[in-house]
């Protein structure tokens, strides 16, 4: 009888003690724990710090309200301009009313994943490609208000940020793309030629007009470039004769031409 009495005490002491065990809670700087007393709210108590409930009649749960991460899974979808792409994101929010955020819906995280992928197949469905290639940031704010404001009803989650993370392209679109930058490109640069031919061509025009003006000027130029091309002894230099030069020339051999033809004419006479 002394053993079975002492065995007794023993199970009634450690059931004791587990119940005293589980009335002990301790919460953490960033936690916050709800407590229910027979089923109904009573408050939430914050940390860090430790605390009692009553066992059996309490239970507490404990809501972390540090900002979450969480990985929006790659989404297949369709652009307005009927494109293919696969766009995955990532999502930061955090609990701001833990009693809310426990009792409005049952896995506040799960909810949040799930509103988080179909706002984005229905925001990059209405996005033109451009849009989602060049206009990012917009997006990421649209999604941002509209998901924060899905979860508004449940009362305890703040949407802090939203990001798109990635954007896949078919090969296709991929090669297509390249193409047109590769154009654009080449049209940039037949441009930025164009308007060098053009300066350049006025340059010349106003350079030509001065050298008309001042026709010493020509000499001047034609003796420097001769200058600097006889700085190197293995090129060829051709010296050009100026138009009044080659007339003085042809008027010296026609005065030339006339005198011998003046002086055989006398000879003859004679």
């Amino acid at each position: 009888m002394v053993g079975v009495s002492t065995l007794v005490l023993a199970v009634v002491l450690l059931f004791v003690l587990m119940v005293l065990a589980s009335a002990i809670k301790i919460v953490k700087e960033y936690e916050r724990a709800v407590i229910f007393r027979l089923g109904r709210v009573v408050g939430a108590r914050g940390g860090p710090g430790l605390f009692f409930i009553i066992p059996i009649f309490e239970k507490a749960v404990i809501v972390d309200l540090r900002t979450r991460v969480l990985d929006v899974p790659v989404q297949e979808t369709i652009t307005k301009d009927n494109v293919p792409v696969k766009v995955n994101a990532v999502v930061y929010f955090r609990v701001v009313d833990p009693v809310k955020a426990v009792t409005q819906v049952a896995n506040y995280i799960v909810a949040t994943s799930q509103i988080a992928q179909t706002t984005l197949r229905s925001v990059i469905g209405q996005a033109h490609l451009d849009e989602l290639l060049s206009e990012r940031e917009k997006l990421n704010r649209e999604l941002q208000k509209i998901i924060d404001e899905a979860t508004d009803p449940w009362g305890g989650i703040k949407v802090t940020t939203v990001e798109i993370k990635d954007v896949e392209l078919p090969a296709g679109m991929q090669r297509a793309m390249a193409k047109q930058a590769e154009a654009e490109r080449e049209r940039r640069a037949r441009i930025t030629l164009a308007e060098a031919e053009r300066q350049a061509a006025e340059k010349l025009r106003e350079a030509a007009e001065i050298i008309s003006e001042h026709p010493m000027a020509l000499q001047l130029r034609t003796l420097q470039t001769i200058s600097d091309v006889a700085s190197d002894k293995s090129n060829v230099i051709v010296l050009p004769l100026p138009m009044e030069m080659l007339k003085l020339f042809k008027s010296f051999a026609e005065a030339g031409g006339a005198v011998k033809k003046k002086l055989e004419a006398e000879k003859s006479a004679e």
